[in-house]
């Protein structure tokens, strides 16, 4: 007799309603053990942590027969209440029998809090500004941070340490936002409905996070007018933008802390008198103080500063508010586990009342219902904290699979998700094969690891063998398969689509390869994107896994009367598959289809290297 036989969390006749509830919910719950197990009483605790971890104890009355099993069932009513409940069951029987079930979570959230549908239907793009795109060798003379700018596109990223022995990413390829604007058709054939920018304000560094100044567009990439320019073409073209928003760090070189003295303001380095200084705290004023992990060039930000918060989020022309006036969409909230829960409240206020169709996401690298940071359960997925969050675990099962693992395990962690996570959330995931952060997919696929056993400089002159590229070619184009068909915004890293290789920062941070790019890929992303904009049962429509076993992995999406199914064999061998209907398909080696089912249930395929 197993745990999952006497209670299923995902089975109807076990929970109602499914997943993750809003308050005031009533759920029902209910045990089904066999007869043959003799017992003829059972309770439901129930924990509720944001309530001081109040415990109820609720009674489950036998409420007849299923079959061979009895039945024990009982109702939980959620109230009020906002916040996860852990709950667990208790079987008795005769003289000292007893059975034990759980804990097992409930997601209680905010079901008045409304979230855009737009961001979790449409495909995201994300853009590092300064490799993707130039339209002229920048001169860099004048610009904070000692920069210098590569004479070749192609040439290969700055990576090895200073004489000091640094790391000062102050190398620059000239990537702009005139540039992005002069490929927006490109990115449109492509499918894309969200361009989302790695940051974009000044800052020393070429990737940006260690912001100098929120109210400045970087000078290498253009000026406010430029990016007022860029947003309005891509309005005009029905695409959406998604900036990075680096409140928890600054930069060293900044007007707030101004450590080397750069900006003509006074900053908290400077003098405690500073209008800056209380943003940071020093255990050793100057030359010590909180960084984000410890980094000298990333001092860490006070987030509930009042002068903060007011300058960030509260005033009439804080930073949020004013780049959505600008013409952006929405926030993309970098390490937003290090952010108080307070200020992401507060920040999606003003979010809203600025622009209410605009979006909050959150860069989070777990099961986001349950984080915990600094000791504190986070409030992420609860209503009016964040809309949707990066779906770093859908990546990682993904990749599980591919490199050999059985899709069983994708389908049981893609479920504990939407189990956990509020329906708007799940749909609404920024869901992604790679990032800025991440070793780039086509290399982890083609060489099976991140091959960290080997020195950087190793890994820098590393490129994949014919068959290594083969192979991982074949490897990507059933994960982008799957990511297109999966629920959630599916988001390509620029150059993905092109066949880029690298390894970790900053070799999967190369310059876009115009002219070069390996157009069957590209094409495949293309009808991909093709469509997810024509099934709105890929964009909106549930999930029902028809096979996840070994290397087969098969789901359909519903919405209404069209039905799509995903199906994708990551084994070498070929596979049979047996459809909803009846009907059987052989699925090749490496081998990915997207099928419509009809009323009937025969199977048309709707997709190839070549679009429709």
């Amino acid at each position: 007799m197993t745990d999952s036989r006497i209670y299923d969390s995902r089975d109807p006749r076990c929970k109602t309603p499914y997943g993750a509830v809003s308050a005031g919910t009533r759920v029902t719950f209910t045990l089904r053990p066999p007869r043959t197990g003799g017992f003829s009483r059972a309770r439901l605790l129930a924990r509720f942590e944001f309530r001081d971890n109040e415990v109820q104890e609720l009674p489950m009355p036998w409420s007849g027969l299923d079959g061979s099993r009895d039945r024990f069932t009982c109702t939980l009513d959620t109230g009020d209440y906002l916040g996860l409940v852990w709950y667990s069951f208790r079987l008795e029987g005769l003289g000292d029998r007893s059975l034990e079930l759980g804990e097992y979570q409930l997601t209680v959230y905010d079901g008045t809090q409304a979230v855009p549908p737009w961001f979790g239907e449409g495909v995201t793009y994300q853009i590092f500004p300064d490799r993707f795109r130039r339209t002229g060798v920048p001169d860099p003379a004048g610009m904070v941070g000692g920069r210098w700018v590569h004479a070749g596109w192609d040439e290969e990223p700055e990576w090895r340490p200073d004489g000091r022995g640094e790391i000062r990413n102050r190398d620059f390829f000239g990537g702009s936002l005139a540039g992005v604007l002069e490929k927006l058709d490109y990115l449109k054939e492509l499918g894309v409905d969200t361009l989302y920018f790695c940051p974009v304000f000044e800052g020393a560094e070429n990737h940006r996070y260690g912001t100098g100044d929120y109210e400045k567009i970087d000078p290498m990439l253009g000026t406010e007018e430029s990016f007022r320019a860029l947003c309005a073409a891509a309005h005009a073209r029905g695409m959406r933008v998604l900036l990075d928003g680096v409140f928890n760090h600054q930069g060293y070189v900044s007007k707030y802390f101004n450590g080397d003295g750069s900006y003509p303001a006074v900053g908290a380095s400077q003098s405690q008198t500073s209008p800056y200084y209380r943003w940071y705290h020093f255990t050793h004023w100057p030359d010590k103080y909180d960084a984000w992990w410890g980094i000298y060039s990333l001092p860490a930000v006070n987030e509930s500063e009042p002068g903060y918060m007011d300058y960030i989020i509260r005033a009439p022309d804080s930073i949020v508010r004013r780049w959505l006036r600008a013409g952006a969409d929405g926030w993309r909230l970098d390490v937003a586990d290090e952010l108080p829960d307070d200020f992401i409240h507060a920040l999606r206020a003003a979010v809203r009342e600025t622009k209410p169709e605009a979006v909050v996401i959150g860069e989070v690298w777990e099961d986001g219902s349950n984080k915990i940071a600094y000791s504190v359960r986070r409030k992420h997925l609860l209503g009016g904290y964040l809309d949707g969050l990066m779906n770093y675990p859908f990546r990682s099962a993904v990749l599980d699979w591919l490199l050999g693992g059985d899709a069983c395990r994708f389908q049981q962690e893609m479920e504990t998700l939407r189990e956990n996570y509020p329906p708007a959330a799940f749909h609404s995931a920024m869901n992604a094969l790679g990032t800025h952060d991440t070793v780039r997919i086509l290399t982890l696929l083609g060489v099976g690891s991140e091959c960290r056993d080997h020195g950087r400089d190793w890994r820098a002159a590393r490129r994949l063998s014919p068959e290594e590229r083969a192979l991982g070619l074949a490897r990507l184009k059933l994960a982008a398969l799957v990511l297109y068909a999966f629920p959630g915004s599916p988001t390509v890293y620029y150059g993905d689509e092109a066949g880029m290789e690298g390894f970790e920062d900053p070799f999967n941070r190369r310059t876009f390869p115009w002219g070069r790019e390996d157009r069957a890929l590209t094409g495949w992303f293309r009808a991909l994107g093709r469509a997810r904009h024509r099934f709105a049962a890929l964009r909106k429509g549930d999930i029902r896994y028809v096979r996840a076993a070994g290397p087969v992995l098969a789901f359909t999406r519903t919405w209404e009367d069209e039905t799509v199914l995903c199906a994708a064999n990551a084994g070498p061998a070929p596979a049979e598959l047996e459809l909803p209907g009846g009907e059987t398909r052989t699925l090749g080696p490496w081998e990915g289809r997207l099928l419509r089912l009809e009323a009937c249930q025969a199977a048309e395929d709707v997709l190839s290297e070549r679009g429709f």
